[in-house]
């Protein structure tokens, strides 16, 4: 028997996350995912309760039944996070006085320390693009703004013609929750970009309304993340590079050799577009795990063996 009750809060809750809290399309369908897996766990243990009688006690077995499970730190947080979203409309539409998943602590997730590309790296996977081939300035221009300005690919795959500024030298970029930001642009970018739009894009058959698109495919529509996915691979095997690499290898490397080099952190913070410095922060545990490596591989008495 359907909980009507249940399924209208859904409803509205799947508006409000998208219009009112402005999260992607993707990120939505995790948080409902979440709400159904524990609708159904609600409905299969027994648990004599709806989803708007939940008290923080049924919360904390349902937490026990995921760890019982073998389920991942990363995914008992996240079912957690996404509970207190729903619960957190619920008391905005009136619908319930107090969340009962505010009070319930995050399981501890280990930070993972990303692989960075080192800069001769950078400039294998830059010079295995054949600039005479088709797409060949595209793809160039994209391994360079995805390296250059520290963009998400979902960020470059969105950028369009309005939102580059080459005589103030800056990119409009709209990030996660629809937060807008200005990236600077550096002068090899904003070249390969100019290149690329005026020696290659030019010539494009452009479907309708993806005129403003920069970043286009065969079809003169908008390129997908899953294919820029492919670019990146590509290049990185005809460079003979073994490191899993992915768009958010470059993302990566970007903050991490600013850091290296002495950048402010809150500077980068705002490039990279986070919200919080913590994030931001992993970036410095980064640098130093390079610098100990520089440290092993350099030092007389490191390199040597010879104590």
């Amino acid at each position: 028997m359907k909980d009507m009750k249940w399924e209208i809060s859904i409803r509205g809750y799947r508006s409000w996350i998208l219009l009112e809290r402005g999260l992607s399309k993707q990120t939505a369908m995790s948080y409902l995912s979440d709400l159904q897996y524990f609708y159904d766990y609600l409905n299969e243990s027994g648990v004599s309760c709806t989803p708007m009688q939940v008290t923080r006690e049924v919360l904390e077995k349902f937490l026990d039944s995921l760890s019982g499970a073998d389920y991942s730190r990363a995914t008992q947080s996240r079912m957690i996070s996404s509970l207190r979203s729903y619960y957190s409309y619920l008391i905005i539409e009136n619908l319930l006085d107090k969340n009962p998943a505010k009070l319930i602590d995050l399981p501890t997730v280990g930070r993972h320390l990303p692989d960075v590309l080192s800069v001769e790296e950078i400039n294998r996977i830059l010079m295995a693009v054949d600039l005479s081939k088709l797409h060949g300035e595209r793809d160039k221009a994209i391994l360079e703004t995805l390296y250059g300005c520290g963009l998400r690919v979902s960020e470059l795959t969105e950028l369009t013609l309005s939102s580059l500024c080459f005589k103030e030298e800056y990119l409009r970029i709209i990030g996660k929750g629809n937060k807008e930001r200005l990236v600077p642009m550096g002068t090899q970018t904003a070249k390969q970009l100019l290149r690329y739009i005026h020696m290659a894009r030019i010539h494009q058959t452009i479907s309708p309304g993806f005129e403003d698109s920069i970043f286009l495919n065969h079809h003169g529509k908008k390129l997908s993340r899953v294919a820029i996915f492919s670019m990146v691979k590509k290049y990185t095997l005809q460079a003979g590079i073994t490191k899993n690499v992915s768009p958010h290898s470059f993302r990566h490397s970007f903050a991490s050799h600013l850091i290296e080099g002495g950048a402010d952190l809150r500077a980068v913070q705002q490039m990279l577009g986070h919200s919080s410095i913590t994030t931001t922060e992993i970036y410095t545990h980064v640098s130093n795990r390079y610098l100990r490596d520089s440290l092993l591989t350099f030092h007389p008495l490191e390199s040597s063996h010879e104590l």
